[in-house]
Protein backbone atom coordinates (compact mmCIF):
# COMPACT_ATOMS: atom_id res chain seq x y z
CA UNK A 1 0.00 0.00 0.00
CA UNK A 2 3.07 2.26 0.71
CA UNK A 3 4.41 1.63 -2.31
CA UNK A 4 1.28 2.30 -4.48
CA UNK A 5 0.94 5.47 -2.99
CA UNK A 6 4.63 6.72 -3.54
CA UNK A 7 3.92 5.45 -7.12
CA UNK A 8 0.49 7.72 -7.25
CA UNK A 9 2.73 10.77 -5.66
CA UNK A 10 5.40 10.90 -8.26
CA UNK A 11 2.76 10.36 -11.12
CA UNK A 12 0.84 13.00 -10.03
CA UNK A 13 3.83 15.96 -8.59
CA UNK A 14 4.94 14.50 -12.73
CA UNK A 15 2.10 15.71 -14.28
CA UNK A 16 1.64 18.63 -12.12
CA UNK A 17 4.57 20.09 -13.43
CA UNK A 18 3.16 20.49 -17.03
CA UNK A 19 -0.08 22.34 -15.67
CA UNK A 20 0.04 25.44 -17.30
CA UNK A 21 -4.27 26.20 -17.56
CA UNK A 22 -7.09 25.93 -15.82
CA UNK A 23 -8.23 23.05 -18.02
CA UNK A 24 -5.34 20.85 -17.60
CA UNK A 25 -5.95 21.22 -13.84
CA UNK A 26 -9.29 20.31 -13.49
CA UNK A 27 -8.44 16.66 -15.52
CA UNK A 28 -6.04 16.19 -13.34
CA UNK A 29 -7.83 16.66 -10.31
CA UNK A 30 -10.74 14.12 -12.10
CA UNK A 31 -7.67 11.83 -12.82
CA UNK A 32 -6.90 11.51 -8.72
CA UNK A 33 -9.68 13.18 -6.78
CA UNK A 34 -12.94 12.20 -8.25
CA UNK A 35 -14.78 9.11 -6.85
CA UNK A 36 -12.90 7.36 -9.95
CA UNK A 37 -9.98 8.49 -9.56
CA UNK A 38 -6.52 7.19 -8.21
CA UNK A 39 -7.52 7.98 -4.58
CA UNK A 40 -10.88 5.95 -4.25
CA UNK A 41 -8.71 3.04 -5.93
CA UNK A 42 -6.71 3.52 -3.03
CA UNK A 43 -9.66 2.58 -0.78
CA UNK A 44 -11.19 0.07 -2.28
CA UNK A 45 -7.66 -1.73 -1.88
CA UNK A 46 -8.05 -1.62 1.59
CA UNK A 47 -10.62 -4.46 2.07
CA UNK A 48 -8.00 -6.74 0.64
CA UNK A 49 -5.60 -5.55 3.67
CA UNK A 50 -5.49 -7.38 7.06
CA UNK A 51 -7.83 -5.72 9.71
CA UNK A 52 -4.89 -4.40 11.78
CA UNK A 53 -3.61 -2.58 9.41
CA UNK A 54 -6.95 -0.57 7.71
CA UNK A 55 -6.60 1.76 10.53
CA UNK A 56 -3.17 3.06 9.77
CA UNK A 57 -3.21 2.30 5.88
CA UNK A 58 -6.49 4.38 5.87
CA UNK A 59 -5.06 7.38 7.90
CA UNK A 60 -2.19 6.80 5.11
CA UNK A 61 -4.66 7.30 2.55
CA UNK A 62 -6.21 10.12 3.65
CA UNK A 63 -3.25 11.87 4.39
CA UNK A 64 -2.07 11.51 0.70
CA UNK A 65 -5.54 13.06 -0.15
CA UNK A 66 -5.38 16.11 1.77
CA UNK A 67 -1.69 16.55 -0.01
CA UNK A 68 -2.82 16.41 -3.56
CA UNK A 69 -5.98 18.35 -2.19
CA UNK A 70 -3.60 21.23 -0.52
CA UNK A 71 -1.28 21.12 -4.09
CA UNK A 72 -4.23 21.46 -6.51
CA UNK A 73 -5.36 24.50 -4.81
CA UNK A 74 -2.04 26.06 -4.32
CA UNK A 75 -1.59 25.76 -8.24
CA UNK A 76 -4.98 26.85 -9.07
CA UNK A 77 -4.08 29.97 -7.00
CA UNK A 78 -0.59 30.72 -9.01
CA UNK A 79 -2.67 29.91 -12.65
CA UNK A 80 -5.20 32.41 -11.40
CA UNK A 81 -2.59 35.20 -10.44
CA UNK A 82 -1.38 34.79 -13.74
CA UNK A 83 -4.16 35.01 -15.73
CA UNK A 84 -5.02 38.56 -13.56
CA UNK A 85 -1.89 39.83 -14.23
CA UNK A 86 -1.89 39.13 -17.95
CA UNK A 87 -4.88 41.01 -17.79
CA UNK A 88 -3.37 44.06 -16.03
CA UNK A 89 -0.64 44.01 -18.66
CA UNK A 90 -3.01 44.03 -21.83
CA UNK A 91 -2.48 40.44 -22.54
CA UNK A 92 -4.68 39.34 -25.66
CA UNK A 93 -5.17 35.82 -24.83
CA UNK A 94 -6.68 35.07 -21.50
CA UNK A 95 -8.96 32.27 -19.76
CA UNK A 96 -12.91 34.49 -19.76
CA UNK A 97 -14.03 31.85 -17.81
CA UNK A 98 -12.10 32.66 -14.46
CA UNK A 99 -13.38 34.89 -12.00
CA UNK A 100 -12.14 37.87 -10.99
CA UNK A 101 -11.44 39.22 -7.37
CA UNK A 102 -14.65 37.02 -6.00
CA UNK A 103 -14.87 35.66 -2.95
CA UNK A 104 -13.95 32.35 -2.03
CA UNK A 105 -16.95 29.96 -1.50
CA UNK A 106 -17.10 27.18 0.58
CA UNK A 107 -18.60 23.65 0.64
CA UNK A 108 -21.93 23.31 2.81
CA UNK A 109 -20.85 21.88 6.21
CA UNK A 110 -23.19 18.53 5.33
CA UNK A 111 -21.20 18.10 1.79
CA UNK A 112 -18.11 18.57 4.60
CA UNK A 113 -19.45 15.92 7.17
CA UNK A 114 -20.20 13.57 4.53
CA UNK A 115 -17.05 13.83 2.61
CA UNK A 116 -15.50 13.04 5.72
CA UNK A 117 -17.88 10.34 6.54
CA UNK A 118 -17.30 8.79 3.29
CA UNK A 119 -13.24 8.91 3.60
CA UNK A 120 -13.76 6.79 7.43
CA UNK A 121 -15.75 4.22 5.90
CA UNK A 122 -13.74 3.63 2.95
CA UNK A 123 -10.72 3.29 5.24
CA UNK A 124 -12.57 0.67 6.94
CA UNK A 125 -13.36 -1.14 3.80
CA UNK A 126 -16.91 -0.47 3.17
CA UNK A 127 -17.87 0.80 -0.46
CA UNK A 128 -19.60 4.18 -0.79
CA UNK A 129 -22.75 3.67 -3.33
CA UNK A 130 -25.47 6.56 -4.81
CA UNK A 131 -29.33 5.74 -4.78
CA UNK A 132 -32.17 7.29 -6.10
CA UNK A 133 -34.33 9.99 -4.06
CA UNK A 134 -37.74 9.30 -6.02
CA UNK A 135 -38.36 5.46 -5.18
CA UNK A 136 -41.23 2.91 -5.23
CA UNK A 137 -43.27 1.53 -2.58
CA UNK A 138 -41.71 -1.98 -2.74
CA UNK A 139 -38.02 -0.17 -1.95
CA UNK A 140 -38.90 2.04 0.88
CA UNK A 141 -41.24 -0.32 2.43
CA UNK A 142 -42.29 -3.71 1.59
CA UNK A 143 -38.52 -5.06 1.14
CA UNK A 144 -37.80 -3.27 4.06
CA UNK A 145 -40.67 -5.76 5.83
CA UNK A 146 -43.06 -3.01 6.30
CA UNK A 147 -46.17 -4.48 3.81
CA UNK A 148 -49.06 -2.22 3.17
CA UNK A 149 -51.17 -0.89 5.95
CA UNK A 150 -48.87 -2.18 8.72
CA UNK A 151 -49.10 0.73 11.59
CA UNK A 152 -44.93 1.70 11.13
CA UNK A 153 -45.87 3.68 7.65
CA UNK A 154 -47.60 5.93 10.45
CA UNK A 155 -44.11 6.68 12.05
CA UNK A 156 -43.16 8.57 8.64
CA UNK A 157 -45.50 10.83 7.00
CA UNK A 158 -44.45 10.32 3.20
CA UNK A 159 -44.66 12.40 0.05
CA UNK A 160 -46.35 10.70 -2.42
CA UNK A 161 -45.75 11.29 -5.93
CA UNK A 162 -48.67 11.05 -9.05
CA UNK A 163 -47.47 8.17 -9.95
CA UNK A 164 -48.59 5.39 -8.24
CA UNK A 165 -46.70 3.57 -5.61
CA UNK A 166 -43.88 5.95 -6.34
CA UNK A 167 -42.78 8.22 -3.92
CA UNK A 168 -39.63 11.14 -2.46
CA UNK A 169 -37.44 8.68 -0.43
CA UNK A 170 -38.21 8.86 3.41
CA UNK A 171 -35.47 7.10 4.62
CA UNK A 172 -31.82 6.11 3.17
CA UNK A 173 -32.81 2.13 4.11
CA UNK A 174 -34.79 2.10 0.87
CA UNK A 175 -31.44 1.23 -1.06
CA UNK A 176 -30.66 -1.43 1.33
CA UNK A 177 -32.76 -3.88 -0.86
CA UNK A 178 -30.45 -3.14 -4.45
CA UNK A 179 -27.21 -2.87 -2.04
CA UNK A 180 -27.78 -6.62 -0.84
CA UNK A 181 -28.91 -7.69 -4.64
CA UNK A 182 -25.69 -5.99 -6.26
CA UNK A 183 -23.11 -7.23 -3.50
CA UNK A 184 -24.85 -10.37 -2.45
CA UNK A 185 -23.60 -12.94 -5.12
CA UNK A 186 -20.08 -12.03 -4.21
CA UNK A 187 -20.86 -13.17 -0.50
CA UNK A 188 -22.48 -16.09 -1.88
CA UNK A 189 -19.67 -16.80 -4.02
CA UNK A 190 -16.69 -15.58 -2.67
CA UNK A 191 -17.17 -14.95 0.84
CA UNK A 192 -16.54 -11.06 0.62
CA UNK A 193 -18.34 -9.60 3.44
CA UNK A 194 -20.87 -7.35 2.01
CA UNK A 195 -20.07 -3.51 3.55
CA UNK A 196 -21.80 -0.09 2.41
CA UNK A 197 -22.63 2.79 3.05
CA UNK A 198 -24.89 4.90 1.09
CA UNK A 199 -25.82 8.77 1.99
CA UNK A 200 -28.28 10.92 0.33
CA UNK A 201 -31.42 13.05 0.85
CA UNK A 202 -34.55 12.60 2.38
CA UNK A 203 -37.84 14.14 2.32
CA UNK A 204 -40.65 14.06 5.23
CA UNK A 205 -43.63 15.98 5.61
CA UNK A 206 -42.30 17.39 9.22
CA UNK A 207 -43.24 20.16 11.74
CA UNK A 208 -40.29 22.12 11.18
CA UNK A 209 -38.72 23.30 14.61
CA UNK A 210 -35.03 23.74 15.30
CA UNK A 211 -34.27 20.00 15.43
CA UNK A 212 -36.96 18.90 12.54
CA UNK A 213 -36.89 19.51 8.36
CA UNK A 214 -38.77 18.03 6.27
CA UNK A 215 -35.71 17.96 4.14
CA UNK A 216 -32.59 16.07 5.55
CA UNK A 217 -29.53 14.04 4.87
CA UNK A 218 -28.96 10.50 6.38
CA UNK A 219 -25.85 7.91 5.76
CA UNK A 220 -27.32 4.48 5.37
CA UNK A 221 -24.34 1.84 6.31
CA UNK A 222 -25.13 -2.24 6.35
CA UNK A 223 -22.73 -5.35 6.43
CA UNK A 224 -23.27 -8.65 5.93
CA UNK A 225 -21.54 -11.74 6.84
CA UNK A 226 -21.31 -15.04 8.72
CA UNK A 227 -21.06 -14.28 12.79
CA UNK A 228 -22.16 -10.59 12.45
CA UNK A 229 -22.82 -9.49 16.12
CA UNK A 230 -24.13 -6.28 18.00
CA UNK A 231 -20.64 -6.44 19.05
CA UNK A 232 -19.30 -5.25 15.48
CA UNK A 233 -22.02 -2.50 15.12
CA UNK A 234 -20.80 -0.97 18.48
CA UNK A 235 -17.37 -0.85 17.41
CA UNK A 236 -17.91 0.34 13.99
CA UNK A 237 -19.92 3.35 15.30
CA UNK A 238 -17.79 4.28 17.75
CA UNK A 239 -14.63 4.31 15.68
CA UNK A 240 -16.67 6.33 13.28
CA UNK A 241 -17.58 9.03 15.62
CA UNK A 242 -14.20 9.40 17.36
CA UNK A 243 -12.75 9.54 14.14
CA UNK A 244 -15.37 12.07 13.06
CA UNK A 245 -14.79 14.88 16.46
CA UNK A 246 -11.06 13.49 17.12
CA UNK A 247 -12.01 12.42 20.55
CA UNK A 248 -14.20 10.41 22.20
CA UNK A 249 -17.85 10.79 22.73
CA UNK A 250 -20.10 9.74 25.10
CA UNK A 251 -23.06 7.51 23.77
CA UNK A 252 -26.05 5.37 24.88
CA UNK A 253 -27.65 2.37 23.03
CA UNK A 254 -31.45 2.07 23.68
CA UNK A 255 -34.31 -0.12 22.58
CA UNK A 256 -35.81 1.30 19.28
CA UNK A 257 -38.53 -0.07 16.92
CA UNK A 258 -37.71 -0.55 13.46
CA UNK A 259 -39.59 -3.23 11.43
CA UNK A 260 -36.28 -3.87 9.12
CA UNK A 261 -34.36 -4.73 12.03
CA UNK A 262 -34.54 -7.23 14.90
CA UNK A 263 -33.18 -6.62 17.90
CA UNK A 264 -33.34 -2.75 17.29
CA UNK A 265 -31.75 0.23 18.94
CA UNK A 266 -31.48 3.93 18.98
CA UNK A 267 -27.78 5.10 19.38
CA UNK A 268 -27.78 8.78 21.04
CA UNK A 269 -25.25 11.23 21.73
CA UNK A 270 -24.68 13.36 24.43
CA UNK A 271 -25.66 16.42 23.01
CA UNK A 272 -22.37 18.69 22.47
CA UNK A 273 -24.25 22.28 21.77
CA UNK A 274 -25.14 22.20 25.35
CA UNK A 275 -22.67 19.49 27.34
CA UNK A 276 -25.71 17.55 27.66
CA UNK A 277 -27.52 20.09 30.33
CA UNK A 278 -30.42 20.48 27.70
CA UNK A 279 -30.89 22.74 25.14
CA UNK A 280 -33.52 23.37 22.43
CA UNK A 281 -31.09 21.29 20.17
CA UNK A 282 -32.17 18.02 22.46
CA UNK A 283 -35.70 18.68 23.49
CA UNK A 284 -33.78 19.75 26.99
CA UNK A 285 -32.65 16.34 27.25
CA UNK A 286 -29.20 16.69 27.29
CA UNK A 287 -29.21 13.74 24.36
CA UNK A 288 -29.62 13.76 20.35
CA UNK A 289 -30.74 10.62 18.50
CA UNK A 290 -28.52 10.20 16.00
CA UNK A 291 -28.44 6.32 14.80
CA UNK A 292 -31.68 4.25 14.63
CA UNK A 293 -29.75 0.86 14.19
CA UNK A 294 -29.47 -2.80 15.07
CA UNK A 295 -29.52 -6.37 13.35
CA UNK A 296 -31.31 -6.62 9.94
CA UNK A 297 -34.20 -8.66 9.88
CA UNK A 298 -34.11 -12.02 8.02
CA UNK A 299 -36.81 -10.87 5.75
CA UNK A 300 -34.94 -7.91 4.95
CA UNK A 301 -32.06 -10.51 3.96
CA UNK A 302 -34.81 -12.83 2.05
CA UNK A 303 -35.86 -9.92 0.24
CA UNK A 304 -32.44 -8.90 -1.17
CA UNK A 305 -31.07 -12.75 -1.69
CA UNK A 306 -29.40 -13.58 0.81
CA UNK A 307 -29.74 -16.77 2.56
CA UNK A 308 -30.38 -16.86 6.21
CA UNK A 309 -31.47 -20.91 7.04
CA UNK A 310 -28.94 -23.07 5.40
CA UNK A 311 -25.09 -24.11 6.38
CA UNK A 312 -22.68 -22.93 5.04
CA UNK A 313 -24.20 -20.26 3.92
CA UNK A 314 -25.86 -18.46 7.41
CA UNK A 315 -25.77 -14.67 7.26
CA UNK A 316 -26.28 -11.93 9.83
CA UNK A 317 -25.73 -8.25 9.41
CA UNK A 318 -26.38 -5.02 10.71
CA UNK A 319 -27.60 -1.67 9.57
CA UNK A 320 -27.36 2.12 10.71
CA UNK A 321 -29.38 4.87 9.50
CA UNK A 322 -26.75 7.93 10.18
CA UNK A 323 -28.14 11.54 10.74
CA UNK A 324 -25.82 13.66 8.57
CA UNK A 325 -27.27 16.90 9.20
CA UNK A 326 -27.82 16.39 13.11
CA UNK A 327 -24.01 15.18 12.65
CA UNK A 328 -23.43 18.38 11.21
CA UNK A 329 -25.07 20.18 13.96
CA UNK A 330 -22.70 18.29 16.68
CA UNK A 331 -19.70 18.68 14.90
CA UNK A 332 -20.14 22.56 13.66
CA UNK A 333 -22.15 23.87 17.20
CA UNK A 334 -25.09 24.78 14.51
CA UNK A 335 -27.90 24.88 17.33
CA UNK A 336 -30.74 25.16 14.70
CA UNK A 337 -31.54 22.75 11.92
CA UNK A 338 -33.32 24.94 9.98
CA UNK A 339 -29.79 27.26 9.41
CA UNK A 340 -28.77 24.34 6.96
CA UNK A 341 -31.36 25.19 4.40
CA UNK A 342 -31.22 28.81 4.83
CA UNK A 343 -29.64 30.00 1.58
CA UNK A 344 -28.16 32.43 4.36
CA UNK A 345 -24.03 33.23 3.40
CA UNK A 346 -23.68 34.57 6.79
CA UNK A 347 -24.14 31.34 8.32
CA UNK A 348 -22.59 28.79 5.45
CA UNK A 349 -19.94 30.96 4.81
CA UNK A 350 -18.08 30.03 7.42
CA UNK A 351 -17.25 26.36 6.44
CA UNK A 352 -14.31 25.88 4.18
CA UNK A 353 -13.07 22.52 2.54
CA UNK A 354 -11.72 20.02 3.71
Amino acid sequence: MIDMVDKFREQFYKKLRDVNDVKSLEELRLDFLSKKGQVSALMKELSKVPDEKKKEYGRLINNFKKELTDRFEDRKSEIVSLQEKLLIDGAESYDESLPVNCPDGSYHPITLVQRELEDIFESMGFDVEDYNEIVDDYHCFEALNIPEFHPARDMQDTYYLTTPKELLKSHTSAAQNAILKKYGPMLHETGRPIRAVFPGRCFRNEAIDANHENTFFQMEGIMVDKDISISNLIYFMKTMLSEVFGREVTVRLRPGFFPFVEPGFELDIQCLICGGKGCPSCKNSGWLELCPCGMIHPNVLKHGGINTDEEPFKYTGFAFGLGLTRLAMMKYGVGDIRAFNSGDLNTLSQFKSI
